[in-house]
């Protein structure tokens, strides 16, 4: 996911505050998860960031910011568990009372529904709200309808015509028993993570079958959302018809209400939480404050590892970008150690040069862009670039960098620009607010030249980083739903990722080593710059307790109390 979509890390120049906070990493590891204690229950948590997200529509909105929230106020068929630590990447029956019936070869899945579900409007949930839900994902046109359902027996029809989506044949629904069945065109070993994810969410079989926007649409999970103004705050309640099914799925939560408060400065969200005004801040804390803070109030401060990358995502059919020579070239002129050190230095990130993160299925280590290719990092080859520019003959050409309006997003930003204008272009930084940022970049009428993203797994699956930016599956020219951001599609490497995912579902340990080699591929076309893979960085107040994070939704926020 998106992330931004999700830049909640450290701004700062210099790498002597980097190494100052180095040295107190230890100081800054997680505590284990307490023991859940009834008397924490109550209160309001006060949560703030510079902007909000965008739609509040848990089937199309793609950023960690709101995937934060959904993780309680949305429920799927299945879900990762809500606790912190490795086991937040296992996977649980959800609204399903158990875990599926699979049959026909891996093609045929069956889910008997828990009873006595109800959503936040009290309607009761029922096999018609998991088929229309399964509709409504191509009907709003989802961003992964066709990367993550497209493998549903009927999708095909769907991706063609959405409006007049049944997936026939595809989801059933058996009243008499309670239950869904779901059937596949061919075996997907990844299908029940991607039944886990917010796009899978099941709604009301009467929500709309568009973008909810700003109206918040019911859900069956412990919370619900009480009122939203994108300008100024998004306040969620307890849902009052929700009872506590399964504690690993959705745990009915701590705070009685949490109250998200958008606008200000990452400096005042700071003071605010310093002095007790609030609990938490989505975006990163500004260099100086977090050097003094890692000496101040190591305490509050929470550093975890992220399987995540920020990337320069190039739009491969405009010029200059739809010539590959320009797009190595860029590859080859960026230091990864000059944007190491703009985001906070090697505490809280570290240069990469492929598109699948460090210690995660598939990645073997290969670095083609630098000055020494091999299987690391190096320094950056400015005369190759220099050369590849020339050779593409468009020097002198206008380049846009279009980046959020977040402190690190804006410095990574302004360094492309240096580097573009290094190579002969004519640079400039296009600066949007964060909560239309990433829809903005997507939608190709924008026609955004380069843009600044991040990307952070939705599940642990090679798939999920290479087949959902660069797949052509995930190119929806003309939509805010288009997350291959490049527009790259190459019918080959397709293919080759088609067969990666097929034979996953046979000998994934083959599979990995097939996306390791597409991974390479991909880089050699060029359609992104990795810049650098970093860690998720948290302030806290003091009235926060029981920290736990997810792999999968970072700080699970409802699973905190306040003091």
């Amino acid at each position: 996911m998106n992330t931004d979509v999700s830049a909640r890390h450290a701004f700062r120049k210099g790498w002597g505050r980097a190494a100052a906070v180095a040295a107190l990493i230890p100081a800054l590891s997680p505590a284990f998860a307490q023991a859940q204690d009834a008397a924490h229950r109550g209160g309001t948590m006060k949560i703030v960031a510079v902007a909000s997200e965008g739609t509040l529509d848990p089937q199309i909105n793609y950023t960690s910011r709101y995937w934060q929230l959904y993780a309680f106020l949305y429920d799927g068929l299945m879900s990762f568990k809500k606790v912190g630590g490795p086991e937040s990447n296992e996977l649980v029956p959800d609204l399903a009372a158990e875990m599926p019936t699979v049959s026909d070869d891996g093609k045929t899945y069956t889910f008997k529904l828990r009873k006595d579900v109800k959503f936040s409007n009290g309607k009761e949930l029922a096999p018609e709200d998991v088929v229309a839900s399964f509709q409504r994902i191509f009907k709003v046109f989802s961003p992964t309808s066709g990367s993550f359902y497209g493998g549903i027996v009927g999708a095909d029809k769907c991706l063609a015509d959405p409006a007049n989506c049944t997936l026939e044949g595809g989801v059933i629904a058996d009243d008499a028993n309670n239950a869904v069945t779901i059937n596949l065109v061919a075996p997907d070993a990844e299908f029940l993570y991607k039944l886990s994810v917010p796009h899978a969410s099941i709604l009301p079989a009467d929500a709309p079958a568009k973008d909810g926007g700003n109206t918040p649409i019911p859900g069956t999970a412990a919370y619900m959302i009480q009122s939203y103004d994108p300008n100024a705050s998004l306040v969620m309640v307890r849902n009052p018809h929700f009872k506590e099914w399964s504690k690993e799925a959705q745990p009915e939560g701590y705070p009685d209400e949490i109250v998200y408060t958008f606008g200000g400065t990452e400096e005042s969200a700071v003071n605010a939480i310093m002095n007790g005004q609030a609990d938490w801040m989505f975006d990163p804390p500004p260099g100086d404050r977090l050097a003094e803070l890692s000496v101040s109030a190591p305490d509050q401060l929470r550093v975890s590892p992220l399987a995540a990358w920020w990337y320069a995502p190039m739009n491969t059919n405009l010029a200059p970008f739809n010539d590959v020579r320009v797009r190595q070239a860029l590859n080859y002129a960026v230091d990864r150690d000059a944007l190491v050190s703009i985001f906070g230095g090697p505490a809280l990130a570290q240069p990469v040069c492929q598109v699948l993160p460090p210690d995660f299925p598939g990645h073997e280590d290969q670095c083609l862009y630098t000055l020494d290719p091999g299987t690391e990092w190096s320094a950056p080859d400015m005369d190759k670039a220099l050369q590849l520019v020339e050779e593409s003959g468009t020097k002198g050409q206008k380049v846009t960098v279009v980046t959020d309006d977040t402190a690190s997003s804006r410095g990574v930003g302004t360094y492309l620009q240096s580097v573009l204008s290094d190579l002969g272009y004519d640079a400039t930084v296009q600066t949007i607010s964060g909560d239309i940022q990433f829809t903005y970049i997507q939608n190709t009428n924008n026609n955004v030249q380069l843009s600044v993203s991040q990307w952070y797994a939705d599940y642990p699956a090679a798939s999920n980083f290479l087949n959902v930016l660069f797949g052509c599956d995930s190119f929806h020219p003309g939509t805010d739903a288009s997350v291959n951001i490049s527009g790259f599609c190459d019918a080959g490497i397709d293919a080759q990722m088609k067969a990666a995912m097929a034979l996953g579902a046979t000998d994934q340990d083959a599979a990995n080593g097939d996306w390791a080699k597409i991974d390479g591929a991909v880089m050699e076309k060029a359609p992104a710059v990795p810049l650098f893979t970093p860690k998720d960085v948290d302030l806290i107040s003091t009235r926060v307790g029981n920290y736990e994070f997810s792999n999968v939704f970072h700080w699970l926020i409802a699973n905190s109390w306040v003091q």
